[in-house]
């Protein structure tokens, strides 16, 4: 009998224990993204899908593509039904699209879902003034109302769950994120990004979190909520991860050339220590991999140009690598830049980064 009575109390905690684990899991929609997701930003020119696997097997939980025009979409332009790739490995991945009208918002949604996304999400951040004159991207956050009902419209439109982008306001005076965030919930969305700088703010002085914490702490939003802006170690995630109560930390410029970041954020929280720096030889492999899938998806010439923005960070406070970067960033030979690849993996195989 006591045995028994034993062996039901434990099935009971047992039960108990799996219930708490599984409420305390990010979802959006039927995607279940882990206790505390770490994601990777949209960002043009960036999050395309040779970066995006390496940010893979760092051990990010969910990414998104570069931002998609939905006039090119629906134009079947070539550079942005390009981005619609996606690939199984990368899973769960969202598309992010962008644009300002009712009806080209509405026909792009339906593009998107022929290429079974887990999630759309919808670009209300992006700062830069080609975009932002069109009333697109941040340039909305100036008609909150025509926000909610493009939204709206969104998500009426597509079997996707439909996320959103945005930044805290357009301007200093005009911080509505609260109110953004309650009306675009209760217009279907299923979590909601915040960067914590206004457009004006372009990427200048430091991201306020502040607004983002008082989201989270308001009753009525149950959505998830994740929030982006400046974080670039795992100490630092952790004290925004609990001074502001976000469900999960969006990394954008910190991952460029450097998507070892999700590794060590996951590390940091796992053991409270800071991992060591990748070795010169995860530098070089990753660079390499990096330019041979960069080539074999966007062709020689993008794939060496685009590539070019990266290798900075990759190798950045190397002593005296001024010389090897010169040759990365202007050479347009594929032979040349991985011979100088593999001179930076000899020249520096005995230097130990801090």
């Amino acid at each position: 009998m006591l045995l028994s009575r034993l062996f039901y109390d434990f099935r009971k905690i047992a039960l108990f224990l799996w219930i708490q684990k599984e409420i305390n899991l990010v979802k959006i929609g039927k995607t279940e993204l882990g206790e505390f997701p770490l994601l990777l930003a949209p960002m043009e020119d960036v999050s395309d899908p040779p970066f995006r696997a390496l940010c893979k097997q760092q051990g990010c939980d969910m990414m998104y593509t570069e931002f998609i025009s939905v006039e090119g979409l629906i134009r079947d332009a070539t550079k942005s039904v390009q981005k619609l790739d996606i690939y199984d490995d990368e899973r769960p991945i969202g598309i992010q699209i962008f644009g300002a009208e009712l009806d080209s918002m509405a026909r792009a949604a339906a593009i998107v879902e022929e290429a079974e996304p887990e999630l759309l999400d919808i670009n209300f951040g992006c700062p830069v003034k080609k975009v932002t004159c069109k009333m697109a991207g941040a340039g909305i956050l100036q008609d909150i109302d025509k926000m909610v009902k493009l939204t709206d419209h969104i998500v009426k439109s597509t079997n996707l769950p439909v996320t959103v982008k945005t930044r805290l306001g357009w301007d200093d005076n005009t911080k509505f994120i609260e109110e953004v965030a309650e009306r675009l919930q209760d217009v279907g969305i299923k979590a909601l990004s915040i960067h914590g700088r206004t457009r004006k703010q372009m990427y200048k002085g430091e991201a306020d979190w502040s607004l983002i914490g008082k989201i989270k702490e308001n009753p009525r939003v149950h959505i998830p909520i994740f929030g982006n802006g400046d974080i670039d170690s795992g100490p630092k995630a952790l004290e925004y991860k609990n001074r502001y109560g976000v469900d999960g930390i969006m990394i954008g410029r910190a991952s460029i050339g450097n998507p070892w970041i999700f590794r060590e954020i996951k590390h940091y929280f796992k053991t409270g220590e800071e991992l060591a720096p990748p070795t010169i030889d995860e530098r070089v492999d990753a660079a390499k991999q990096h330019l041979k899938k960069s080539l074999e998806w966007k062709g020689e010439v993008l794939g060496i140009l685009e590539m070019r923005r990266h290798y900075t960070n990759y190798f950045r406070g190397y002593p005296h690598i001024k010389p090897f970067r010169a040759v990365l960033v202007t050479s347009h030979d594929i032979n040349e830049l991985e011979d100088t690849l593999e001179t930076i993996r000899e020249r520096y195989a005995d230097h130990v980064t801090v």
